[in-house]
C-alpha cells in the first residue's frame, strides 16, 4: 500500500537538513522518551536511582529453539529485568489464553516483556504473508502486546537488499508509511508504539527518522540497533544521536570492523569484545534515552562484507555523506581482521555470547536492576 507522499517530495527534505533537525532533536530525547513511555515506566515500576533494565531479544539464543516459557526461565537464571519477544514463532500458541498465562508466570519470575515481529514492509523481500497482510501482521502483535503489556511493537522494513528496489530505499520506506498508517488508530487504542528497527542494512538514522515522521510519531518510533548502524556505513554514534529522539527499544551488540581492499567487513561481537566504544555509547544512550531497556541482540561469530569502494555497491547509497563513515573507517583502522567461528550456528556458541554480554553489561556498564 502507498501513502500518498510521493518519492520527489520525500527528496525534497536533503539529508543535510534532515539530519541538522534529527541531531538537534536529541537535545529534548528525555522529555520525549518520558512522555512516550508512561506505559513503559509503569512495568518498570521506574523510580528515583534504578538502573537502566538489562535484557535480551530471544534471538540472541535462537539455535537453542526454546519457547517463550523455557526462556523465561532462563532469563530468570540469568537475573536479567526484560525479555524482548522478536517473532511469534517462540510462542506455543496464540490463542489469549496462552498469553495471559504466559503474562502471569513472567510477573512471577519479575520479567517484564517486549513484543516484536519481522518484515512489515509487502514490498519488502523479507515480507511474508504467514500471518497475512502486513497490516493484518501488525494488528497480530498489537493485540500481542495488549495481551503480555508490551508497550512497544518491535517491527523491520527488511534488508540492504531492499536498496536496490526501483526508486531506491525511498520505494519500501513509502510503502511501509501506507502499512503503519493503516493500524494507527489501533496502535493508539491499544497505548502501543510501533518500534521500526534499522536492520540489515536497510537504512541509515537519517532515513529511518524520515520514515517516523511520515507515518507520525504519535504512534511509530524506532527500534535502535548499533551493530546494524556499521551495516549501513554509519558509525553506532552516529547513529544514536539522530535516531535518539524517537527510541522505543533496543537491540544492542558490540562489533570488530576493519579494513579490505574493496571497503570494510564486520564481525558483529559479545558486548566488549569489539570496537565501537561501547562505554561511551551505552553512556550516551543513557542520557539521551532514559527509561529505555537495554535488550542484547548477540548475533556474534560471522563475518559481512561492505564494500563501500565497489562501485555497484556505492549506488546502493546515493546519498552516503562522509561523517558516519568516516568515522565508521576510524574505528576499522584499530581493528585486525577476526576469523568467522566455525560454530557460530549453535547453542554451544550462543549460549556463552550472551552470558558474557550479560555480565559484561552487569559488571563493566552497571546495567540492570537484579543482584
Amino acid at each position: 500500500m502507498l501513502c500518498a507522499t510521493s518519492t520527489t517530495d520525500i527528496m525534497k527534505n536533503s539529508r543535510r537538513d534532515f539530519v541538522k533537525s534529527a541531531v538537534a532533536l536529541s537535545v529534548s530525547a528525555s522529555l520525549f522518551n518520558g512522555a512516550a513511555l508512561s506505559h513503559s515506566a509503569e512495568n518498570l515500576k521506574a523510580g528515583e536511582g534504578r538502573k537502566t533494565p538489562l535484557g535480551f531479544d530471544n534471538f540472541s539464543i535462537r539455535t537453542t529453539q526454546w519457547k517463550a516459557g523455557k526462556i523465561m526461565e532462563w532469563a530468570e537464571s540469568q537475573k536479567v529485568d526484560c525479555i524482548l519477544f522478536s517473532d511469534l514463532e517462540v510462542y506455543d500458541s496464540l490463542e489469549e489464553s496462552y498469553f495471559r498465562d504466559l503474562k502471569k508466570k513472567a510477573d512471577d519470575l519479575g520479567l517484564f516483556l517486549y513484543v516484536g515481529g519481522l518484515s512489515v514492509c509487502p514490498s519488502s523481500k523479507m515480507f511474508s504473508d504467514k500471518y497475512g497482510t502486513a497490516e493484518d501482521f501488525l494488528r497480530l502483535l498489537i493485540k500481542v502486546a495488549g495481551y503480555l503489556g508490551s508497550p512497544v511493537v518491535r517491527c523491520v522494513l527488511g534488508s540492504r537488499d531492499d536498496r536496490n528496489a526501483k526508486g531506491g530505499i525511498w520505494t519500501p520506506i513509502r510503502d511501509m508509511v501506507g502499512v503503519l498508517k493503516e493500524v494507527r488508530t489501533q496502535a493508539l487504542d491499544a497505548g502501543v508504539k510501533i518500534a521500526v528497527e534499522n536492520h540489515a542494512g536497510d537504512m541509515q538514522a537519517w532515513e529511518l527518522a524520515r520514515l517516523v515522521e511520515m507515518a507520525g510519531k504519535d504512534f511509530v518510533g524506532v527500534t535502535i540497533d548499533p551493530g546494524n548502524a556499521v551495516w549501513a556505513l554509519e558509525d553506532p554514534m552516529t547513529n544514536l544521536e539522530i535516531l535518539a529522539p524517537y527510541v522505543q527499544a533496543t537491540g544492542i551488540r558490540d562489533s570488530a570492523i576493519w579494513e579490505t581492499d574493496r571497503g570494510l567487513c564486520c564481525q558483529w561481537t559479545a558486548m566488549g569484545e569489539g570496537y565501537t566504544g561501547m562505554e561511551d555509547y551505552i553512556q550516551r544512550f543513557q542520557k539521551l534515552c532514559p527509561q529505555i531497556p537495554c535488550f542484547l541482540e548477540i548475533i556474534s561469530g560471522f563475518n559481512y562484507e561492505m564494500p563501500y569502494l565497489a562501485e555497484d555497491h556505492l549506488k546502493l547509497w546515493p546519498e552516503l555523506k562522509g561523517v558516519g563513515l568516516a568515522r565508521l573507517i576510524k574505528i576499522a583502522k584499530t581493528c585486525k581482521p577476526h576469523k568467522a567461528a566455525d560454530n557460530a550456528w549453535t547453542p554451544e556458541y550462543q549460549i556463552p555470547q550472551l552470558e558474557a554480554s550479560i555480565r559484561y553489561c552487569r559488571e563493566k556498564l552497571g546495567l540492570g536492576n537484579k543482584k
